[in-house]
């Protein structure tokens, strides 16, 4: 196997396999290492909804484009992708103006949306309660994927579609560094790769590369918790399903004019409290992802959100999305914590080191709808033009 390479890709993530994806497509000889036997943090511990009017800015057309990149590949290969689309419900006046307000920006910018009454919502989703939902509103062409496979189809068809791309799993690089006119970089067998550029995307790891940057950085992790149901294929709950307390948390609704005065009803404050937004994806297998709450931690500190479920977490969403349907709530099979890292102060964030290690983390929670378009941009940018050859 050659040791030279046009851009060495660390960490094989969504965020990451889809900078090795573009530049393969560019035409770069690409190496794609992962320091696990296969992907195993955020990009698999996720709902898979792609959702791209949840998203605030840039980040928005990231996500468009996006969804574009996931329809087109699905068309080739099957890597999970279902065009379910995707609800907003709001539950009391407040919700109702904001998704208003989210439907004039998005007629704004051509993007296709739809108020739903009562009724249209009972027809289409009859498992949801008449009393919470008040009114929503829907886009016809967001996707899910099935987070447990997608990554796995990804990186099958990109190793196939792509002979100058190189996958190498169980691969943990240990050092990174610029020599001359390339970078060096070793794994943990000692073997060394050079490259012209490297791009790390090292999602949730902080302590094998660059660990004083990375505890200077100012990014925190954020740990979530999610429960899966029982198989119920028999539930009619298609689509990404996303509600009151999403409306009043999703970046798009920052950016709604009565967002800044709205404010959290009592009976919500303790959910917020723990970072808790109700969300509800059916698997393909008919069993339904519920959750998730967030509690944070700086990169220094990321241990001490430890790995245990918070029972109390876990009842109170429940307890929640019990008021938006009407099935039985008991019927979890499973429970587990995710964690992904964001910056608080920034969408994401880029580091570069002598414009040839390319840092590229801390995406936030927004790497599912968005790691496809923006790491083609992402690409471009780092070889500086918008034809890269």
């Amino acid at each position: 196997m050659s040791s030279h390479y046009d851009v060495i890709v660390v960490g094989s993530g969504v965020l990451g396999t889809f900078h090795a994806y573009h530049a393969a497509s560019f035409g770069k000889k690409v190496l794609l290492t992962e320091k696990d036997h296969y992907p195993i943090q955020a990009t698999v511990r996720n709902f898979g909804q792609v959702v791209p009017s949840g998203m605030g800015s840039e980040w928005f057309n990231y996500g468009v484009r996006g969804t574009t990149i996931y329809k087109e590949i699905q068309s080739e290969f099957d890597i999970s992708i279902r065009n379910n689309g995707s609800v907003y419900i709001a539950s009391d006046e407040d919700e109702q103006r904001l998704i208003h307000e989210l439907k004039s920006m998005m007629d704004s910018r051509g993007y296709e949306c739809h108020l739903l009454t009562t009724d249209q919502c009972l027809q289409r989703w009859p498992v949801l309660s008449k009393d919470y939902c008040r009114e929503a509103l829907f886009f016809p062409q967001e996707v899910s994927a099935e987070p447990e496979r997608m990554i796995f189809r990804l990186l099958e068809y990109a190793s196939r579609k792509f002979e100058n791309l190189t996958y190498k799993p169980s691969t943990t690089i240990i050092d990174c560094t610029v020599s001359g006119s390339t970078v060096e970089v070793v794994s943990h067998r000692k073997e060394k790769f050079t490259a012209e550029k490297v791009i790390v995307c090292n999602g949730g790891e902080f302590k094998l590369l660059f660990a004083d940057l990375f505890r200077e950085s100012g990014i925190v992790t954020s740990k979530l918790q999610m429960l899966r149901s029982a198989v119920m294929k028999e539930i009619p709950l298609e689509g990404n399903i996303l509600t009151g307390l999403t409306i009043r948390r999703y970046e798009s609704f920052q950016e709604c004019p009565s967002f800044a005065t709205t404010k959290t009803p009592e009976h919500l404050a303790e959910l917020k409290k723990w970072g808790i937004h109700i969300l509800f994806k059916k698997a393909a297998d008919g069993s339904i992802i519920i959750g998730d709450s967030h509690e944070y931690a700086d990169v220094a500190h990321t241990d001490d959100l430890g790995f245990t479920q918070n029972e109390y977490i876990n009842r109170l969403m429940l307890e929640e999305a019990s008021r938006i349907v009407t099935f039985d709530m008991n019927r979890i099979a499973a429970s587990w914590s995710g964690f992904y890292p964001q910056h608080n102060e920034k969408d994401i964030v880029e580091i570069d080191i002598e414009n040839k290690i390319h840092i590229r983390t801390a995406i936030g929670g927004k790497g599912m709808t968005t790691s496809a378009g923006y790491a083609e941009e992402s690409i471009r940018k780092i070889y500086h033009t918008d034809d890269v050859e």
